[in-house]
């Protein structure tokens, strides 16, 4: 496809769901990783004896950043075998309009993301992407993590 294809598609989906991720799991092991990673070793993320006594949760809970993190393979960009967007050379992540963290992911949780399309526009020769990064917690009313990410399709 190309990019003006992309773009007409596109389009046409502005406010709707574009993408549903499959669940997984957020274990204990993949919050320590990160924790690891950032330096960040909050006794509610990595305690789980202080978490369960301590903490409103009675459990560890993900880093809000991590939840986050996941947004490249929760949204489907990470395997070149299956690209969203066929055509595409490179699709970068341009930035964050907006972010919350309403809800916890506690370990052991299962989570999934819903992406709805916010807009579609013609930039600088690629195409810019605003769509709504929901991170929805299984049996959980309150989302983990809501962003207005900023995507550009480079043709």
């Amino acid at each position: 496809m190309g990019m003006q294809q992309v773009f007409e598609a596109l389009k046409s989906k502005v406010g709707t769901l574009i993408h549903q991720s499959d669940w997984i799991e957020i274990t204990q092991e993949r919050i320590n990783a990160f924790a690891d990673a950032t330096d960040d070793h909050q006794w509610i993320h990595i305690d789980q004896t202080r978490a369960a006594v301590e903490s409103p949760f009675k459990a560890t809970i993900a880093h809000g950043y991590f939840t986050l993190s996941l947004y490249p393979k929760l949204r489907g960009l990470v395997n070149p075998e299956n690209p969203p967007y066929p055509g595409t050379k490179n699709i970068i992540n341009y930035g964050i309009n907006k972010l919350r963290f309403p809800g916890p992911v506690i370990s052991g949780s299962r989570i999934r993301s819903n992406c709805t399309l916010l807009s579609v526009e013609e930039v600088k020769g690629t195409i810019e992407l605003v769509e709504e990064y929901s991170v929805e917690v299984e049996n959980q009313s309150r989302p983990a993590c809501v962003a207005e990410n900023i995507m550009r399709l480079y043709f």
